[in-house]
C-alpha cells in the first residue's frame, strides 16, 4: 500500500488546483476521487457507489459508460485525430454535425458557429454583439444585460455576464458594456397576492425601465437560460418569456438564449426555448450535446446576424474569432452520434414519461421541516432550504447548511449540488423510474440528517 504522502489524495492536493472549491479548506479535506461509472451510477477509488444526481455537472445525459459514443471517438480518432476549421478547411464531423443543429434549432436560426465549452461560447456572443453592431452601423449598441443570478461561463466576458457575486468578486469584473437585471424567482420575487402573470409583468416592466435609462441605442441584447441553472434551478413564471421578450422587440434588441443546461431534452422539449415559448436570434448548447463525452459548444445564429459576420469579415478580410479545437473532429463525431441517439432511443419520449414521477417526488420533499420551496421542470428541480418555512427566512450563509445536506447526501450514495441553500437534481435522461425513487430515498435521508444536525448546532436560531 502506498505512503499516505504517495496517496492519490496527497498527490492531488500537492499538483491540482480545483475549480469551484476552497483552496484552502482543500489542503486539508482532499479530493473525492471518482474512479469509474456506469449508466447513472459513478464510483469512487474506494469502490463506493452513488447516483449521479447532477449528471456530472449538469451534462451527460446518457449517463456513464455508453458504449456507442465510445465507439464513435475510437472510430474518428483512428481516421481524423485531429483538423482545424481556419482559412476554409473543414471535416465531414462539423459538416454533418451543423447540419444536424440546423435541422434540429428553433425557427429562424441557420448558422453554426463551434467552440469548446458553454463559457467559450457564451464568450463569442458578447464578440459577436459587439462585431455585428459595428456592421450594421450601430456603433453604440454594444450593451448586453443578463440577470442576477444567472449563469453563462467563467471566462472574462461570460463570468461578466454571470450574475453571481462569487464569479466576480476579486476577479475585477463585470466588464464593460455588461449589467444585468432582476432575475425571475418566484418563490423569493413575488410579491403578496401577486399572480405569476402579474409577476412577470412587473419584471418585463422593470426591464423596460432599465432599457430607457441606459439608452435603447446602446442595447444590444439580452441573454437569459430558459431555466436558470446554477442560480438554484429558477423556473420562470407563467408569460415570462413572451413579455420580456415583447419589450425587447419594441427596442430592436436581440435574445440570446442560453441553453447550455436546457437543450437536448432536459425540460422535456428538444429546447428549453419550446418550453418557455422563446424566440431566440441566437443560441448557445453546449454540455448534452456531446452527453459531456467530448467538450463541444455551439452558437447558432440567425440570418441577421450571420449576414453582418459576413460583412465585417469582407471588409476586414477575415473573420478574425475561432478557437484551435473548434469542431475538432472526434468531439463532432461523438456529439452527432449523441444527437442520432438521441432519435433512435426516442430520449425526449422518455424524458416526458419518466418526468411526471421526478417532479411529483420533489413536490413531497415540500412537506418537510427545512424545505421552503420545490421547483423543476422536466429532469431538472431543486430543493430550498430555509430557517424557518412561514416567513421563508434563510439560513445565515456561512452556516453552509446546503453544503453540508450535500455532504450528507454523499454519505447515502447520492451526488447532488449545493448552490447555497438550494439543493440541485438533474440526472442522467436514460434514468428509470426505480432509480428516481432511489435517488429521492438516499436524499430524503440526507435532508433527516440535515434537520438533525441543524437543531444539535442552534443554526435555525443563529440564522
Amino acid at each position: 500500500m502506498n505512503d499516505i504522502g504517495n496517496s492519490p489524495s496527497a498527490r492531488d492536493i500537492e499538483n491540482v488546483i480545483h475549480s469551484y472549491t476552497n483552496l484552502d479548506m482543500h489542503k486539508s479535506k482532499g479530493p473525492m476521487i471518482i474512479e469509474k461509472g456506469k449508466g447513472v451510477h459513478v464510483f469512487d477509488d474506494e469502490g463506493k457507489e452513488y447516483i449521479e444526481g447532477m449528471a456530472g455537472l449538469w451534462c451527460a445525459s446518457f449517463g456513464f459508460g455508453e458504449e456507442e459514443l465510445i465507439d464513435a471517438a475510437v472510430e474518428q480518432m483512428r481516421k481524423l485525430p485531429f483538423y482545424h476549421q481556419f482559412g476554409h478547411k473543414s471535416s465531414m464531423p462539423q459538416i454533418d454535425l451543423a447540419e444536424k443543429l440546423v435541422e434540429m434549432a428553433p425557427n429562424g436560426l441557420s448558422k453554426v458557429f463551434f467552440a469548446n465549452s458553454g463559457s467559450e461560447a457564451n464568450d463569442s456572443q458578447l464578440k459577436l454583439q459587439w462585431y455585428v453592431n459595428n456592421a450594421l452601423g450601430r456603433p453604440k449598441k454594444k450593451k448586453v444585460l443578463a440577470r442576477i443570478k444567472g449563469y453563462h461561463g467563467v471566462t472574462i466576458a461570460a463570468a461578466s455576464l454571470t450574475g453571481l457575486p462569487a464569479n466576480h468578486a476579486e476577479f475585477d469584473l463585470p466588464i464593460a458594456n455588461v449589467g444585468h437585471v432582476d432575475m425571475a424567482y418566484p418563490y423569493r420575487g413575488m410579491e403578496t397576492g401577486e399572480t405569476e402573470e402579474e409577476y412577470a409583468s412587473r419584471l418585463a416592466f422593470q426591464l423596460e425601465e432599465r432599457i430607457l435609462a441606459e439608452g435603447p441605442d446602446t442595447i444590444a441584447a439580452f441573454i437569459a437560460e430558459p431555466v436558470c441553472g446554477a442560480g438554484g434551478v429558477l423556473v420562470p413564471p407563467a408569460g415570462y418569456f413572451p413579455k420580456m421578450q415583447a419589450v425587447l422587440k419594441k427596442y430592436d434588441i436581440m435574445m440570446i438564449a442560453d441553453e447550455v443546461i436546457c437543450g437536448f431534452g432536459r425540460t422535456g422539449n428538444m429546447w428549453g426555448c419550446e418550453t418557455f415559448d422563446i424566440q431566440p436570434d441566437s443560441l448557445t448548447c453546449a454540455k448534452q450535446l456531446s452527453s459531456a463525452y467530448m467538450p463541444i459548444s455551439a452558437v447558432i445564429v440567425n440570418d441577421t446576424i450571420h449576414d453582418a459576420m459576413v460583412e465585417q469579415s469582407k471588409k476586414v478580410g477575415t473573420f478574425a474569432h475561432g478557437f484551435t479545437y473548434s469542431a475538432h473532429p472526434v468531439c463532432a463525431a461523438v456529439a452527432l452520434k449523441t444527437m442520432q441517439l438521441m432519435e433512435e432511443r426516442k430520449i425526449l419520449e422518455h424524458v416526458r414519461e419518466i418526468s411526471p414521477v421526478m417532479q411529483a417526488r420533489l413536490q413531497k420533499l415540500a412537506d418537510h421541516p427545512l424545505v421552503g420551496n420545490v421547483r423543476g421542470v422536466g429532469l431538472v428541480g431543486a430543493v430550498e432550504l430555509v430557517a424557518e418555512k412561514s416567513s421563508k427566512k434563510a439560513f445565515n450563509p456561512k452556516q453552509m447548511v446546503g453544503a453540508h445536506c450535500a455532504e450528507f447526501a454523499l454519505d447515502h450514495g447520492l451526488i447532488t449540488r449545493a448552490m447555497g441553500d438550494s439543493l440541485g437534481f438533474c440526472p442522467p435522461l436514460i434514468i428509470t423510474e426505480e432509480e428516481i425513487h432511489v435517488m429521492f430515498d438516499r436524499f430524503e435521508k440526507a435532508l433527516d440528517n440535515t434537520e438533525h444536525w441543524v437543531a444539535k448546532e442552534n443554526h435555525r436560531e443563529n440564522a
